[in-house]
């Protein structure tokens, strides 16, 4: 049994404050969500599209070498998605603007997926965004099978709120677990706290909401549990990437190894798991934050920050 991540890969055009220089990186936070489980040693494919283009060519190149198995999906605009990520170097902050194409084909889900996680901008931007959702829905009719969504919300691809926030409830309706930063809350729902906006969510459908506090850590919310963890103190070189290593750690929790090499996935049922579960994946957040650009941590590097003996 594997999981599916179906979503964006794109080229960061990263500019530090002060600077004249932009330096591309390849990532999108599907792909580096994918590239995460993988170096976490999770059973892991990747599906998503870029163009021939340039950009293409430096998505492709760092996609193949991660190791991460990949369904390239066909693109009808044949153009790969650029983002500008806005570095602030005092604070490692960055902020986004977006030239988003998202319209791929998808190919028929692997018969052994029981996990499928997608988020960000593939969940908005359409005419993927609507296939994506059939994607979900595919999934959660499977015995055992689970959504994982990660709303990442940018609001540079639509600006729209109301449209926004129709889109993201209808992704999840169809989710298990649903990752949101304070931030992504507070900007679809301004007229409410981002913590009783989580507690909406969970009223929509999923078991598990997760919401990320910046440098205070993560909430996690059960329907009858809550609990919050501190993220530990770290030196940031800059925050590209770190939701993305947190929601891979988040996702190999919940993908638990049997004894004959399969995986299945297990939600937590208490606040004990619910709290081991989120000191993993604000770990592995805080290892991505101390490293320039998408760099989550493997599975040695996070056992370590944990205390865990190999």
């Amino acid at each position: 049994m594997t999981a599916v991540v179906i979503g964006e890969s794109l080229v960061d055009l990263v500019w530090r404050s002060g600077g004249t220089t932009i330096v591309p990186i390849p990532g999108g936070s599907p792909a580096n969500v994918a590239v995460g489980l993988h170096r976490l040693e999770r059973p892991v494919r990747l599906t998503s599209c870029w163009g021939d283009d340039p950009p293409g060519v430096l998505v492709r190149d760092h996609l193949y070498a991660t190791g991460v198995p990949i369904d390239r999906a066909e693109s009808a605009s044949g153009r790969t998605t650029l983002a500008l990520a806005y570095v602030d170097d005092a604070t490692g902050a960055a902020t986004y603007d977006f030239l988003a194409t998202w319209d791929p084909l998808l190919p028929e889900l692997p018969s052994d997926a029981t996990l499928l996680h997608t988020g960000s901008l593939a969940i908005v931007v359409e005419p993927g965004a609507d296939r994506v959702v059939q994607a979900c829905r595919a999934i959660r009719s499977r015995p055992g099978g689970a959504v994982a969504v990660d709303l990442n919300v940018r609001p540079r691809v639509q600006p729209d709120r109301a449209a926004y926030r129709r889109a993201v409830e209808r992704i999840v309706a169809t989710a298990d677990v649903v990752k949101a930063s304070d931030e992504d809350l507070a900007w679809l729902y301004p007229d409410r706290q981002p913590v009783d906006a989580a507690r909406e969510l969970i009223g929509m459908g999923p078991r598990l909401v997760v919401t990320t506090i910046g440098a205070e850590g993560a909430r996690g919310l059960l329907a009858g549990a809550e609990v919050t963890v501190a993220a530990p103190p770290v030196k940031v070189v800059d925050t590209i990437g770190a939701g993305d290593a947190f929601q891979a750690a988040l996702l190999a929790g919940l993908l638990l190894p049997r004894e004959d090499g399969t995986h299945r996935v297990h939600l937590p049922e208490d606040r004990d798991a619910l709290e081991h579960l989120l000191r993993q994946a604000v770990s592995a957040g805080a290892l991505a934050c101390e490293r320039a650009g998408a760099q989550p941590p493997t599975r040695a590097q996070l056992d370590a920050a944990l205390g865990v003996a190999p």
